[in-house]
Order: structure tokens, then sequence, then C-alpha cells
């Protein structure tokens, strides 16, 4: 297995669980309908909302996950000592 496969699972898995999470703890909180009523003038169905809400939480941990990921494994080329 290639190492750019191995570094997307070990970031786009846990992401994608967290994303979840995430989702299910914002939409407890905040309606749907509300979010998108707010958003556009066009009424959307609320099954949207929840896919758009999902991927864009999914982006933003995926994102986090992988600057994680390059900063333990950067090597340390400058050390100050």
């Amino acid at each position: 297995m290639s190492s750019m496969c191995r570094v997307a699972m070990q970031t786009l898995w846990p992401a994608f669980l967290m994303a979840i999470v995430a989702e299910g703890a914002f939409f407890s909180l905040f309606d749907v309908s509300d979010l998108m009523a707010l958003v556009s003038e066009h009424p959307w169905p609320p099954l949207a909302g929840y896919t758009i809400g999902f991927f864009f939480f999914w982006l933003w941990i995926s994102l986090g996950a992988l600057l994680s990921y390059y900063l333990v494994n950067v090597p340390n080329d400058r050390q100050p000592f």
C-alpha cells in the first residue's frame, strides 16, 4: 500500500467519525430549516442541509487531522541547540 493512501486512511477515517459526532451535536442544537432559510431564498429540503453540514464538518476536521499528521511527521531539520 502506498504511503499516500495510508495517510489518506489515517486522516479521513477518524475525521469521518468525528464529523458524524459534530453533525449530531450541531444539529441537535440548531434546526436545519432555520439555517437554510438564513442562507438561501429558495427552499431546500432538510436532507440537503444535513448533507452540506456533514461535508463541511468532514472537510474541516480532515484538514485539522492532516495538519496534525504533517506536524508530527515533518523532519526536524533545524534544531536550535
